[in-house]
């Protein structure tokens, strides 16, 4: 294995015997063309300073030189003269005097001409029928005088000068096509361009290994045996078991893919190429396809290593279904990457890991075994694996003593490792705003606080709009403290963030992985809290609803149309389109379901929604002075706390986990638990 002698340098796939010889016979060739220019650059320098030595003067001037006898000596080149003057001085004046009769009659100055400074010797163009004319009367003059033919410097000089383009074309063109037969492969004609640009990171570039990547225990104990295999393959082919020759990482944006991947080349200690999968797509067709076969190839000469491609959806979508467009470049590269995995022999340590939030859209013909054999799912952190992250970055900067990471963990369930490791940078550098010696957990406070609810905007709000944002809020927090399903409240503030005038904060206690019907009903009871408390005190409602009605829309759609939680609808799922799995879009398709049933959905949507907000006003009502105290805290300091809130609405019910129970339903089959 021979190791890359820099980083992020795209690899060679040149072999060791006769590659050596043909990158000695490359390597002269720049040497002549440097040669060349070398060449033309003195000839050039030479006329540049002869011609900075002489005084071009016109031809009627130097007849009348030559017809004064001033002229010592000349030498005719073909149709130019060059020669020197017998006293300089008087030829300066009578130039002088030349260009004063020249400027009689012209009155404004910046259109007189002035005579230029003579040098000692001149030259001068002669017209064609003038030569023999020329020659009798520097004979009479007595001047000494020759004929030449053209210096071969400049004949020389000048032949450099037209030919340099065409040498320079020629040059390129016997550079690029002695690299390789090959017209599109790894070193032909467009040698670099067909090249593939998968980056080369070596072992001991930045290691990476497992003890970097903190939580994800699953997917490292999944990527355990890749390593083993990379480093023992001899262990695996003993008893005839085969290594997966491709793993495909699956997850969310900012959960880690990448960094497991370069930990098993880390871990494994071999060398780690990188490529994305954009980089395969070109506007020619056959160049994705011609850097996919040169991957490959170098990936084969420097076995045993690791082969990442990231954002493999961006090559590897469903061939001929019209999703990203049919793009003929794209399915053949896909096509390439197919058959060269396929090409892999089984003793070939070569692991080709594949990462990618869009598993959905991928071909069928790439997640079959024998190709991407093994699927991760690289989910989001746990609460233990937000701390060791946490602790992974914290570990760079200064922390205070008050900073408890399990604390901080505690309250960013449902970050990624990229959102934890931006807090800790959004913590560090607030501290360093406010001239700290430590970031201490104000500093945490404040960055989640800028994460999840946006930067404090400086609008100024008006009075009303001030009153009417505190007792929405104060809807919301109440209904938030009172139902015991919901995520307990843990800051009310109305101090304008990002796009919303005010923010209630719900932090999560624990992880939950599953949802039931008392919850939703109770979220959407929350969701519509704040709506309610506007229409109880000012007897109108406000636009500022928008967002809160959406959410508690879609919810109230899944309920009934997703989730079979209608008595109505029956347990019957009926979908507009289907979800991405980690992006939580819609790819929308043609409904398939009558008129008849799409308006009982609307009903029953429209039923569980008016239900949530009666129940929200009901709930308001009978809390209308706590409603009116948090409502004038917020007012007076902006920002409640949920010890200010637990001071005016007392504790907070805990949720019973162990309590199982049937809900009571009215003569529709409707439920009224709540």
């Amino acid at each position: 294995m021979t190791d890359s002698p820099e980083q992020n340098t795209p690899p060679s796939g040149d072999g060791s015997g006769s590659g050596k010889a043909t990158q000695r016979g490359r390597s002269s060739f720049p040497y002549y063309m440097l040669i060349f220019l070398f060449l033309v650059l003195i000839a050039w320098g030479w006329q540049a300073i002869s011609a900075s030595q002489r005084t071009e003067v016109s031809y009627s001037f130097f007849l009348s030189q030559l017809d004064a006898g001033n002229v010592k000596s000349a030498s005719v080149k073909g149709l130019k003269v060059e020669g020197r003057w017998k006293n300089l001085e008087e030829a300066q004046e009578q130039l002088k005097s030349t260009y004063e009769k020249l400027n009689e009659g012209v009155t404004e100055e910046s259109q007189q001409r002035k005579a230029p400074e003579l040098a000692d010797a001149f030259s001068t163009d002669v017209p064609p029928q003038e030569n023999d004319e020329l020659l009798r009367r520097m004979e009479k003059s007595g001047v000494e005088f020759g004929s030449e033919n053209e210096d071969f410097t400049i004949l020389l000089m000048q032949s450099l000068i037209y030919l340099l383009p065409f040498a320079l074309l020629m040059g390129f063109l016997f550079f690029a096509m002695r690299r390789s037969s090959d017209p599109m492969g790894s070193g032909g004609m467009f040698g670099n361009f067909a090249k593939s640009q998968a980056k080369r990171f070596r072992p001991s570039d930045q290691q990476t290994t497992f003890d970097d990547v903190a939580g994800m225990e699953h997917a490292k104990q999944e990527l355990q045996e890749v390593v083993e295999f990379l480093k023992e393959p001899a262990k695996f082919q003993r008893l005839g078991a085969e290594i997966p020759k491709g793993v495909l990482l699956m997850g969310p944006p900012g959960t880690g893919k990448t960094l497991v991947a370069r930990a098993v080349a880390g871990e494994a200690g071999v060398p780690f190429y990188s490529i994305n999968g954009s980089e395969f797509i070109q506007m020619f067709v056959g160049v994705g396809a011609s850097r996919v076969r040169d991957m490959f190839r170098t990936a084969k000469e420097n076995a045993p290593c690791i082969l990442f491609i990231d954002e493999i959806d961006a090559v590897g979508r469903i061939r001929g279904a019209g999703v990203g467009g049919g793009h003929d470049e794209r399915e053949q590269t896909l096509n390439q990457i197919l058959s060269e995995m396929d090409g892999f022999e089984s003793s070939a340590a070569v692991i080709v890991i594949a990462a990618t939030n869009r598993p959905d859209v991928l071909d069928p013909a790439l997640l079959r075994p024998g190709r991407f054999d093994r699927h991760v799912t690289i989910d989001r952190p746990s609460r233990d694996g937000r701390v060791g992250i946490l602790k992974v970055h914290a570990a760079k900067i200064k922390l205070a003593d008050d900073v408890d990471l399990q604390d901080v963990a505690n309250g960013t369930i449902g970050f990624s490792g990229a959102e934890l490791k931006n807090l800790v940078n959004e913590a560090a550098l607030i501290a360093v705003r406010e001239g700290k010696n430590a970031v201490d957990s104000d500093d945490f406070d404040s960055a989640r606080d800028k994460i999840t609810m946006g930067v404090p905007r400086e609008e100024k709000m008006t009075q009303k709009e001030r009153r009417m944002t505190a007792y929405h809020e104060a809807g919301h927090a109440i209904l938030g403290w009172l139902l015991p399903e919901v995520d307990p409240v843990h800051k009310v503030t109305i101090v304008p963030r990002g796009r919303a005038l005010g923010v209630t904060q719900f932090i999560p206690e624990e992880e939950r992985m599953h949802m039931g019907e008392l919850r939703l009903r109770q979220e959407l009871a929350v969701f519509l809290g704040g709506r309610a408390a506007e229409k109880l005190v000012f007897d109108e409602y406000g636009a500022g609803a928008e967002n809160d009605l959406k959410r508690a829309s879609d919810v109230a759609r899944r309920m009934v149309s997703a989730w079979g939680m209608s008595d109505k609808i029956g347990p019957v799922a009926y979908r507009d389109g289907e979800e991405h799995p980690f992006l939580g879009k819609e790819m929308h398709e043609q409904r398939k379901y009558s008129d008849q049933t799409a308006f009982l959905i609307d009903q029953e949507m429209r039923e569980i929604l008016i239900e949530a907000q009666e129940f929200a006003t009901k709930t308001l009502e009978e809390n209308r002075t706590a409603l009116d105290e948090i409502s004038e805290k917020l007012l007076d300091q902006e920002i409640v706390s949920r010890d200010e809130i637990e001071k005016i609405l007392g504790p907070r019910i805990e949720r019973e986990d162990n309590a199982v129970s049937k809900p009571s339903t009215n003569g529709d089959g409707q439920s009224t638990d709540e």
